[in-house]
């Protein structure tokens, strides 16, 4: 049996009552190598983070025994044998409309398991391929991620808090048969086209404000071994768009916060990205004062079709 029909598996026999440790151990047994995250959060709880995962039994033991209540985070890409569109929605950002587009487009096809996150997005796991390796990217504009090499996902049964509830981790549908490899780079494509050259500098369309709140907001949740790339993707997109560095320094130092980093990481990531744009800077980037924490969206109640 592969690794990615054992997974399945795996989903298929734990509840949603089922013990972390024990549902961590299960996943271990299943060829899947999984690492302990924070109680009701997605930063990992061990040095080496995901890069730490194992799926030796008395390890995992170990870990869940000293931390009962820790999520199970598990590495995507080569490392476990599966891959992950993540569908996000968070404020102005619903991804569901870009993954309806790529469905009827035939891109995320072959998908051995659908899991609803505590947000009201969506995980679909698909299995890796075993020809290339598939680096792990966002589409901040589209609402749409992907975990492959160098990421990490949080799987059932874990929980997240928000809003001050404990919400989990769903299983909402496991394929009928074994799914088949995604092409990652297709749907990257199709959700962030190249745009054509705009030509000399200054004739780029402006950044609307609300694109610049989303970036904001998707830099704010990115995780341990994606920030500093996500940061200066961000950072880019913005030096491209003419926004004025210290406009940029301003909406980043605070999501980025956000997302654990501090304001000199965020500070020297921003410039460096600038740099790559616009070539070396004539004057430095102002300071920037603190913003307050990106609005957290309502909960989504409402379903959505997967097929």
């Amino acid at each position: 049996m592969s690794v990615t029909d054992s997974f399945a598996q795996v989903l298929d026999r734990i509840g949603r009552e089922e013990a972390l440790g024990r549902s961590a151990l299960a996943f271990a047994a299943s060829g899947i190598p999984v690492f302990p995250c924070a109680a009701g959060g997605k930063r990992p709880a061990v040095a080496g983070g995901f890069h730490a995962a194992s799926g030796e039994a008395d390890l995992v033991r170990r870990w869940w025994t000293a931390m009962p209540n820790a999520n199970i985070g598990m590495p995507t890409g080569a490392a476990s044998g599966l891959v992950v569109v993540d569908v996000d929605v968070h404020g102005a950002v619903d991804g569901y409309a870009a993954l309806e587009g790529a469905r009827h487009e035939g891109l995320v096809n072959g998908w051995l398991a659908a899991v609803e996150t505590p947000s009201g997005g969506l995980h679909l796991y698909f299995p890796a391929r075993g020809d290339a390796h598939q680096r792990s990217w966002q589409s901040a504009r589209a609402g749409v991620d992907f975990r492959g090499d160098g990421g990490y996902i949080i799987v059932p049964p874990s929980a997240r808090d928000i809003e001050g509830e404990a919400r989990q981790y769903k299983t909402l549908q496991l394929a009928h048969e074994s799914g088949h490899p995604l092409d990652a780079q297709r749907l990257r494509d199709f959700l962030d086209p190249p745009r054509p050259s705009t030509g000399p500098r200054g004739a780029a369309t402006a950044m609307a404000p609300a694109d610049l709140t989303r970036l904001a907001s998707w830099v704010s949740r990115l995780q341990e071994g994606e920030r500093n790339h996500g940061v200066f993707w961000a950072a880019c997109k913005m030096a491209e768009k003419e926004v004025p560095a210290g406009e940029a320094l301003d909406a980043l130092t605070a999501a980025g916060a956000s997302a654990g980093l501090s304001e000199r990481e965020v500070t020297t990531t921003v410039r460096s990205a600038y740099r790559s744009v616009h070539g070396p800077p004539r004057q430095r980037l102002p300071a920037s004062e603190p913003m307050t924490r990106p609005h957290r969206p309502q909960p989504v109640t409402d379903s959505r079709a997967l097929a």
